[in-house]
């Protein structure tokens, strides 16, 4: 699994406009990329494991690009509702600098379904949704982010 996801990740991750992220923090030391990063293996982890038929392609790297807001969220006072409007700039933000399909935009749109009121259309949209939730939880509760290999982050 860890050679599909460094295929479909890497011409994302290795972009300069992709690695902005890491100066931004999300969830307590965790940046914004490796938050990313994190929602993305797990998201393909989850799939896999419970064999769902979908589109890995797109769910990677949809969940590579949900929180692409590329400010920090702590110091953004203008944004109170920083948890309501994010995937809305975030999608803005994806789709001037990478070419996505519509289960991407779909993926970054949605992904904070029940927050934003109208949830994911596709299977690769509830994947992140509950990914970015498990996700979240573990940097806020146990202050890391997921890292399912030996020695890294992502």
């Amino acid at each position: 699994m860890a050679e599909t996801y460094a295929r479909i990740a890497g011409p994302v991750v290795r972009t300069a406009e992709f690695r902005q992220m890491a100066a931004f923090t999300q969830h307590g030391d965790t940046s914004t990329m490796e938050h990313c990063e994190a929602v993305a293996y797990f998201s393909l982890a989850f799939a896999r494991a419970m064999r769902l038929r979908l589109d890995e392609r797109s769910l990677v790297r949809g969940a590579l690009l949900h929180d692409y807001f590329l400010y920090d969220w702590h110091d953004h006072a203008p944004d109170r509702w920083h948890g309501f409007t994010h995937p809305r700039r975030a999608l803005e933000n994806a789709s001037r600098d990478f070419a996505l399909n519509g289960v991407e935009r779909d993926v970054i749109a949605h992904h904070m379904f029940p927050f934003v009121p109208a949830p994911p259309r596709h299977r690769e949209g509830w994947v992140v949704t509950l990914a970015d939730k498990y996700c979240t939880l573990r940097e806020v509760l146990m202050r890391r982010p997921y890292a399912p290999l030996e020695g890294t982050v992502m």
